[in-house]
């Protein structure tokens, strides 16, 4: 039996990642480091959705200019973000991949406190422009605060992406693969796609 490759592709060179998780799990980071590899575009989904004052945009909004960029290159894209009920199929139909990023909840959480912090006092850019944190959002309401949608949240999308990932797992034919674990499955699967890169 064939090994499966970290990243299938379309099988003409073109790779359409999609990049899932909490917030908080690393999404971000993971899709810029992706996209320099492939040398594709990074599309994160939160500032493609929120305008300013975290003003929301409407799904045909939010699907006009998403599917733009999704048509800049035609070497392929890295998107992260959720977003379904919000797009639609505009990326589940067009993406060759699927990386869930499944951390454990005590490793990713506090690293979300501190990057919460940091965008309060202004260290870090919120998610997006003109979309900084409060003090009164991350502590008091329950409907604004990343902490607060990151703890009730994980253990629905995990059971969710848990049904996915049995019905279209790479190891059952389909295109979506989970890294979970504390640091070393995802390293070794950026190694793997670095080394299939230069293979190429």
């Amino acid at each position: 039996m064939s090994q499966i490759p970290p990243l299938l592709g379309d099988g003409h060179g073109r790779y359409r990642v999609h990049i899932v998780g909490n917030s908080g799990t690393g999404k971000s980071t993971l899709g810029a480091e992706l996209a320099s590899v492939l040398d594709v575009p990074y599309i994160p989904l939160d500032p493609l959705f929120w305008k300013p004052n975290w003003t929301p945009s409407t799904p045909e909004e939010f699907q006009a200019k998403v599917l733009r960029r999704l048509k800049e290159d035609e070497k392929g894209w890295v998107v992260d973000g959720n977003y379904g009920s919000k797009l639609g199929d505009i990326v589940t139909e067009r993406r060759t991949d699927i990386v869930w990023l499944d951390p454990p909840f005590l490793l990713y959480f506090p690293r979300l406190v501190v990057r919460t912090l940091q965008r309060l006092i202004r260290l870090k850019d919120g998610c997006a422009p003109a979309c900084g944190e409060t003090l009164a959002n991350v502590l008091l309401s329950k409907e604004n605060s990343i902490l607060y949608w990151a703890i009730t949240n994980h253990s629905t999308l995990r059971r969710r992406e848990s049904e996915n990932l049995q019905r279209q797992g790479v190891h059952v034919g389909g295109n979506m693969r989970r890294i979970g674990g504390w640091g070393t499955e995802l390293s070794a699967w950026k190694q793997a796609v670095v080394a299939m890169v230069r293979g190429m």
